[in-house]
């Protein structure tokens, strides 16, 4: 399956989008002002160990602690065939220690960052594990012979005093002798650098950071279905030019500058599918229809038939609407980067055919996510629970906030409900205070439901409270929002 990389550039963020059969099947962002941190090798001190939870708080210069536990900590595991348990934290780790480390998952929501002190540098052919003397090989790589033959070539390659290690990437399987001596050198030479960064830097400090993001699409995200790679940034069409030439020669042929009137991205419709993904409903083909909920724990998916009812019967319409939204899911997992536990909620079927046929169609589907993901049979009340690793945050927490006026909970309080709030919280002022008067700021919907609907309570209660009452609309006030002036 062909696919194509948009790649739209500006000075304040970076926006990446992959083309299969004519649609968006992933978005990735990055900002300028918020780069994310993967990949980052910091010089980090330890603020605070946790035995209990045989972990620690990491200080690495960010705004939250980063976050660091036992099974992460190179030195705290047991010997390779050893049934022993790991060195436990507070052995290994004081307050105040220096430590190198590495971000393996970027701060999302109120978690910060995921460290580990197993050092990874990617190169395009190899990853370079200087702690690790050991040559790993993609699994991506089935032939056992291929696999067999990468590893000795590399291995003439390594020098003798090499103490560490290397994982061939997939992208190694057609490269040559030069290309992966090239690596060594690119990667070994960033260590040595890095090393010495961090003798030089009191903590906390930054010592490495990973390839912005459209370097990144280079290394990472071509492969041999990639037709090309879309640039509409003459300057950095430039540089990403150069940089293939250096570290990326075969992707060189599939670079192009856009240069079209129209904006690279609404050409391809990329905009309206940006706005389409924020939303809680995805229309299917058929009539069906899915519902969306991102939560803090978890994802939910509900499938619906809505107006479909093409089938010959019943079981057939609820067996092609959730054949069809397997494939519409897996595209939304991408397009809006959900990660973490999926619950997949398709419309019950009674023969165990179709739940199998289902089931296969949406492995089939994941087949293509570059995420690793793992999924279940149907469950006993026919859910699929489903995992996707989540290594940075998904589309909705980068492009928006929670609302000011509902702070998230997605509904708000009715104009009747504020009234009555009104009404209890005049009662508890008058209580307690003695004033002359008593003025109500407020929205103009709430001020309207006093003026009309409940006016013979506001003017009962004046009349209780033996103070008079007056309104006055807050324009910039929200749904929720009052307050009550003593005069």
């Amino acid at each position: 399956m062909s696919e194509d990389l948009l790649v739209n550039i500006t000075p304040q963020e970076t926006r990446v989008a992959l083309i299969q059969q004519g649609a968006v099947q992933e978005l990735h962002i990055e900002r300028t002002a918020s780069r994310g941190r993967a990949g980052n090798i910091y010089l980090g001190k330890v603020a605070r160990v946790l035995p209990g939870m045989q972990s620690a708080f990491i200080d690495i210069g960010l705004e939250r602690a980063a976050f660091l536990h036992v099974a992460d900590i190179w030195d705290a595991r047991p010997p390779t065939g050893t049934s022993t348990t790991p060195t436990p934290i507070e052995k290994i780790l004081f307050d105040g220690q220096s430590l190198l480390v590495q971000v393996v998952k970027d701060p999302i929501g109120t978690k910060g960052a995921r460290l580990s002190t197993q050092i990874s540098i990617a190169g395009r052919m190899l990853v370079y594990l200087p702690q690790d003397p050991h040559i790993g090989i993609s699994q991506r790589i089935e032939s056992e012979a291929e696999r067999e033959l990468l590893r000795e070539r590399l291995q003439k390659l390594v020098p003798a005093d090499e103490k560490g290690g290397f994982i061939i990437r997939t992208m190694a399987e057609d490269a040559s002798e030069s290309d992966l001596a090239m690596d060594v050198a690119y990667l070994r030479t960033t260590w040595d650098h890095i090393s010495q960064e961090s003798k030089r830097h009191p903590a906390p400090a930054l010592l490495y950071q990973d390839l912005s993001l459209a370097q990144r699409v280079l290394r990472d995200f071509v492969n041999e279905e990639t037709t090309t790679i879309q640039i509409d940034s003459r300057e950095n069409f430039q540089k990403l030019s150069e940089f293939s030439q250096s570290y990326t020669p075969s992707v060189l042929p599939k670079l192009t500058h856009y240069t079209g009137e129209r904006p690279l991205f609404d050409l391809y419709a990329v905009e309206e599918e940006i706005e389409r993904a924020l939303g809680r409903r995805v229309d299917l083909k058929s009539g069906g229809y899915l519902i969306i909920e991102q939560t803090e724990a978890m994802t939910t998916i509900d499938v619906n038939t809505g107006s479909y009812v093409n089938g010959r019967n019943f079981d057939d319409t609820i067996f092609k609407t959730n054949l069809e939204a397997a494939h519409a899911i897996v595209r939304q997992l991408r397009l809006r980067n959900l990660g973490g536990i999926i619950i997949l909620d398709f419309i019950d079927m009674e023969n165990a055919e179709h739940q199998a046929a289902v089931l296969a169609e949406l492995q089939k589907a994941l087949a293509r996510d570059r995420t690793k993901t793992t999924i279940s049979d149907f469950s006993a009340l026919g859910l699929v629970e489903l995992t996707r690793k989540r290594t940075r945050e998904s589309l909705a927490n980068i492009l928006c906030e929670s609302c000011p006026a509902c702070h998230g909970k997605g509904l708000v309080k009715t104009p009747r409900t504020i009234a009555y709030d009104i009404l209890r919280e005049l009662l508890r002022e008058a209580k307690q205070f003695n004033p002359r008067e008593f003025r109500i700021l407020a929205s103009q919907v709430v001020i309207d439901m006093f003026l009309e609907e409940e006016s013979q309570h506001l003017a009962m209660l004046g009349d209780f409270i033996g103070k008079p009452i007056s309104l006055q609309v807050e324009t910039t006030y929200h749904q929720e929002q009052y307050d009550i002036i003593l005069m």
